[in-house]
């Protein structure tokens, strides 16, 4: 995560939890405050109730992959909570992905200037999707000639 610190002391967390935004979904909650500072803080918060050790870990690692991939398209300066749901652990990352997306939409955290970019990119990748499919052809026919 290139422009997020860790957020990890009790009172962090509870300064967000009393004071910040919140936005809820079947799979996570998210909590986010202004921090004045040019970059984010991220706190994962996974219940003991979710599970063992090894299911609370599978958690906070998919929720720290869901922010490291989308983390360029929000606005710095914010401190933010994910927060999962029992529903989450059985959740395709997907599915967990465009959740989380939706929470910080609701909450005006993601840049609508990266999200055109994002947009355009996908459609122009669009047009070029006949090589792709040549890619993946010629995957075959290499995997046949051995």
């Amino acid at each position: 995560m290139e422009f997020t610190t860790p957020l990890k002391k009790n009172h962090e967390f509870k300064r967000l939890y009393n004071k910040g935004k919140s936005a809820a979904s079947q799979y996570a909650v998210v909590y986010c405050k202004r921090n004045g500072k040019p970059e984010n803080r991220l706190g994962i918060a996974v219940s003991k109730k979710l599970g063992g050790a090894v299911e609370r870990n599978r958690m906070r690692r998919r929720l720290k992959e869901v922010y490291r991939l989308n983390e360029n398209k929000l606005s710095s300066g914010y401190d933010i909570v994910l927060i999962a749901r029992a529903r989450s652990m059985f959740s395709r990352f997907c599915e967990l992905e465009s959740s989380i997306l939706s929470l910080f939409r609701k909450l005006k955290i993601i840049d609508n200037l990266s999200i055109g970019v994002v947009a355009d990119a996908g459609s122009s990748s669009g047009s070029g999707s006949g090589s792709s499919a040549g890619f993946v052809t010629g995957t075959v026919l290499g995997g046949n000639a051995k």
